[in-house]
Protein backbone atom coordinates (compact mmCIF):
# COMPACT_ATOMS: atom_id res chain seq x y z
CA UNK A 1 0.00 0.00 0.00
CA UNK A 2 2.65 2.20 0.76
CA UNK A 3 4.37 1.75 -2.62
CA UNK A 4 0.90 2.74 -4.35
CA UNK A 5 0.89 5.85 -2.49
CA UNK A 6 4.22 6.79 -3.44
CA UNK A 7 3.68 6.07 -7.02
CA UNK A 8 0.84 8.41 -7.09
CA UNK A 9 2.56 10.82 -5.51
CA UNK A 10 5.80 10.37 -7.75
CA UNK A 11 3.25 10.37 -10.94
CA UNK A 12 1.80 13.50 -9.82
CA UNK A 13 4.81 15.64 -9.57
CA UNK A 14 6.31 13.96 -13.16
CA UNK A 15 2.70 15.53 -14.68
CA UNK A 16 2.92 18.80 -12.57
CA UNK A 17 6.18 19.18 -13.88
CA UNK A 18 5.32 18.18 -17.54
CA UNK A 19 2.82 20.88 -17.78
CA UNK A 20 5.22 23.93 -16.54
CA UNK A 21 7.48 23.01 -19.45
CA UNK A 22 5.20 22.82 -21.99
CA UNK A 23 3.40 25.93 -20.48
CA UNK A 24 7.53 27.70 -20.17
CA UNK A 25 7.70 26.52 -23.87
CA UNK A 26 4.86 27.64 -25.62
CA UNK A 27 5.14 30.97 -23.52
CA UNK A 28 8.91 31.78 -24.67
CA UNK A 29 8.14 30.86 -28.29
CA UNK A 30 5.26 33.39 -28.20
CA UNK A 31 2.47 31.15 -28.98
CA UNK A 32 0.26 31.53 -25.55
CA UNK A 33 -0.36 34.48 -24.49
CA UNK A 34 -2.39 34.67 -20.93
CA UNK A 35 -4.20 38.00 -21.21
CA UNK A 36 -7.42 38.52 -20.07
CA UNK A 37 -8.08 42.61 -20.64
CA UNK A 38 -10.19 44.01 -22.79
CA UNK A 39 -9.34 44.91 -25.93
CA UNK A 40 -10.24 46.50 -29.38
CA UNK A 41 -8.98 46.07 -33.10
CA UNK A 42 -7.42 48.41 -34.97
CA UNK A 43 -6.14 47.53 -38.65
CA UNK A 44 -3.19 48.95 -40.62
CA UNK A 45 -1.41 48.40 -44.34
CA UNK A 46 1.94 48.05 -44.65
CA UNK A 47 4.31 47.25 -48.00
CA UNK A 48 6.49 44.80 -46.38
CA UNK A 49 6.13 43.11 -43.01
CA UNK A 50 8.94 41.21 -42.95
CA UNK A 51 9.08 38.17 -40.86
CA UNK A 52 6.12 39.59 -38.15
CA UNK A 53 3.99 37.12 -37.29
CA UNK A 54 0.75 36.21 -35.21
CA UNK A 55 1.11 36.86 -31.84
CA UNK A 56 3.97 39.52 -32.04
CA UNK A 57 3.88 42.06 -29.69
CA UNK A 58 2.48 45.60 -30.06
CA UNK A 59 4.82 47.62 -27.71
CA UNK A 60 5.03 51.79 -26.95
CA UNK A 61 7.71 53.19 -25.15
CA UNK A 62 9.12 49.32 -24.93
CA UNK A 63 5.93 48.18 -22.91
CA UNK A 64 3.11 45.75 -24.21
CA UNK A 65 -0.23 47.11 -25.22
CA UNK A 66 -0.86 44.53 -27.84
CA UNK A 67 -0.91 41.80 -29.77
CA UNK A 68 -1.26 40.92 -33.30
CA UNK A 69 -3.98 39.32 -34.54
CA UNK A 70 -4.10 38.27 -38.09
CA UNK A 71 -2.19 38.97 -41.15
CA UNK A 72 -3.38 39.22 -44.68
CA UNK A 73 -2.68 40.22 -48.23
CA UNK A 74 -5.19 42.57 -49.66
CA UNK A 75 -4.87 41.81 -53.38
CA UNK A 76 -5.81 45.46 -54.78
CA UNK A 77 -3.75 47.18 -52.84
CA UNK A 78 -0.98 44.75 -52.68
CA UNK A 79 -0.20 45.58 -48.99
CA UNK A 80 -0.39 43.46 -46.18
CA UNK A 81 -3.15 43.94 -43.06
CA UNK A 82 -2.38 43.53 -40.22
CA UNK A 83 -5.34 43.52 -37.40
CA UNK A 84 -4.03 44.07 -33.70
CA UNK A 85 -5.92 43.58 -30.41
CA UNK A 86 -4.87 46.59 -28.54
CA UNK A 87 -5.77 46.72 -24.72
CA UNK A 88 -8.45 48.78 -23.74
CA UNK A 89 -6.80 50.15 -21.14
CA UNK A 90 -4.23 51.57 -23.29
CA UNK A 91 -5.74 54.81 -25.28
CA UNK A 92 -3.92 55.75 -28.02
CA UNK A 93 -4.64 58.86 -30.40
CA UNK A 94 -5.74 58.32 -34.16
CA UNK A 95 -3.27 60.09 -35.56
CA UNK A 96 -0.74 57.50 -34.10
CA UNK A 97 1.66 55.96 -35.97
CA UNK A 98 2.91 52.41 -36.30
CA UNK A 99 7.00 50.83 -37.22
CA UNK A 100 7.35 47.30 -37.87
CA UNK A 101 10.94 46.88 -35.67
CA UNK A 102 13.53 44.32 -34.28
CA UNK A 103 14.27 43.23 -31.29
CA UNK A 104 18.22 42.28 -31.03
CA UNK A 105 19.81 42.25 -34.08
CA UNK A 106 18.55 39.20 -35.32
CA UNK A 107 15.09 38.71 -33.15
CA UNK A 108 11.73 38.81 -33.34
CA UNK A 109 9.48 41.62 -35.12
CA UNK A 110 7.13 43.51 -33.39
CA UNK A 111 4.87 46.84 -34.06
CA UNK A 112 5.92 49.63 -32.40
CA UNK A 113 3.23 52.63 -31.64
CA UNK A 114 4.28 56.07 -31.41
CA UNK A 115 1.61 58.33 -30.33
CA UNK A 116 0.10 61.36 -32.55
CA UNK A 117 -1.08 64.63 -30.72
CA UNK A 118 -4.72 63.94 -31.79
CA UNK A 119 -7.69 65.00 -29.45
CA UNK A 120 -9.71 61.90 -30.52
CA UNK A 121 -8.71 58.57 -29.83
CA UNK A 122 -8.43 55.02 -31.37
CA UNK A 123 -11.15 53.04 -31.25
CA UNK A 124 -12.31 49.40 -32.79
CA UNK A 125 -12.48 49.04 -36.08
CA UNK A 126 -10.39 52.36 -36.94
CA UNK A 127 -7.33 52.03 -39.18
CA UNK A 128 -4.08 53.70 -38.37
CA UNK A 129 -2.84 55.10 -41.79
CA UNK A 130 0.93 56.46 -40.94
CA UNK A 131 3.31 53.23 -41.12
CA UNK A 132 6.73 52.43 -42.26
CA UNK A 133 7.23 48.78 -43.02
CA UNK A 134 10.01 47.09 -42.20
CA UNK A 135 13.88 47.01 -42.84
CA UNK A 136 14.84 44.37 -44.53
CA UNK A 137 18.02 43.31 -44.27
CA UNK A 138 18.71 41.48 -47.79
CA UNK A 139 17.72 45.23 -49.15
CA UNK A 140 20.09 46.92 -46.64
CA UNK A 141 22.79 44.58 -47.76
CA UNK A 142 22.11 45.05 -51.75
CA UNK A 143 22.00 48.63 -51.02
CA UNK A 144 25.57 48.97 -49.77
CA UNK A 145 27.06 46.57 -52.25
CA UNK A 146 25.63 48.94 -55.28
CA UNK A 147 26.82 51.72 -53.45
CA UNK A 148 30.45 50.36 -52.66
CA UNK A 149 30.07 49.05 -56.85
CA UNK A 150 29.54 52.84 -57.77
CA UNK A 151 32.06 54.42 -55.84
CA UNK A 152 34.32 51.51 -56.96
CA UNK A 153 33.47 52.69 -60.40
CA UNK A 154 34.76 56.25 -59.33
CA UNK A 155 32.37 58.45 -61.42
CA UNK A 156 34.70 57.59 -64.44
CA UNK A 157 32.34 56.68 -67.37
CA UNK A 158 34.72 58.24 -70.36
CA UNK A 159 36.63 54.66 -69.90
CA UNK A 160 39.81 53.95 -69.77
CA UNK A 161 42.49 56.25 -71.70
CA UNK A 162 40.28 59.29 -71.65
CA UNK A 163 42.47 60.97 -69.25
CA UNK A 164 45.67 60.21 -71.09
CA UNK A 165 48.53 63.34 -71.82
CA UNK A 166 47.95 65.18 -74.57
Amino acid sequence: MQQNKSDVWVGLFVLIGAVALVFLALQSANLLSLNFQQTYTVTARFDNIGGLKPKAAVKSAGVVVGRVNAITFDDKTFQASVAMNMESRYLFPKDSSLKILTSGLLGDQYIGIEAGASEENLKAGDRVTATQSAVVLENLIGQFLYGKAEQGNGGNSAGPGAGGKQ
